[in-house]
């Protein structure tokens, strides 16, 4: 499976009841360069990955065939996903990078990474969360978040997004202080 994020064309989808719909050729398409996940016979896009198809100008989305501004998207997203910028910037940067990402394991903001190349030959190599500049966050809650993802043998980042949507990643590993003697 190929993890280059190229596409060589620019795609088009209607919103109908807040969904986007695609014609089922792009979904396969999209799906091959690493977005969206399959569900049956469907591939299920996050509000993310369209936001960020709009940003890279990709991908217009239509309604009563008026193309939608990145702004009239993302106050639409927004309703139903308070943590959709914060999610949609971590996103925007990595995939930027050459990384593919998936959701992640339920840990809160969190997607699993793919080391470049390797989409689709090995499994994911990091997960990382998010926390806002700001925002209180209790540490033994993070301690936990590591705690889970190095059980299931993936490398932990955090990246923190600053007020100005700048984001700073730092890998993170378990330690243990014993008293000496």
């Amino acid at each position: 499976m190929s993890d280059n994020n190229e596409l060589s064309e620019v795609f088009n989808a209607k919103l109908v009841r807040n969904n986007i719909v695609f014609d089922s050729d792009i979904e396969s398409d999209l799906f091959n360069k690493g977005y969206g996940e399959k569900n049956d016979k469907k591939i299920i896009f996050a509000d993310y990955e369209i936001l960020f198809l709009v940003y890279i100008g990709k991908l217009n989305v239509l309604y009563r065939k008026k193309k939608l501004s990145f702004h009239n998207i993302v106050d639409i997203f927004s309703k139903t996903d308070e943590k959709l910028w914060t999610k949609f910037l971590i996103f925007r940067d990595l995939r930027s990078r050459g990384y593919i990402l998936k959701e992640g394991f339920g840990l809160g903001i969190d997607f699993r990474i793919y080391e470049r190349g390797k989409y689709g030959d090995k499994p994911s190599k990091y997960v990382v969360f998010a926390i806002n500049e700001g925002t209180e966050t209790d540490s033994l809650e993070i301690y936990h978040i590591i705690n889970k993802i190095s059980r299931m043998g993936k490398e932990p980042i955090i990246a923190v997004i600053e007020r100005r949507g700048e984001i700073i990643y730092y890998k993170v590993s378990k330690m243990v202080f014993n008293k000496l003697d």
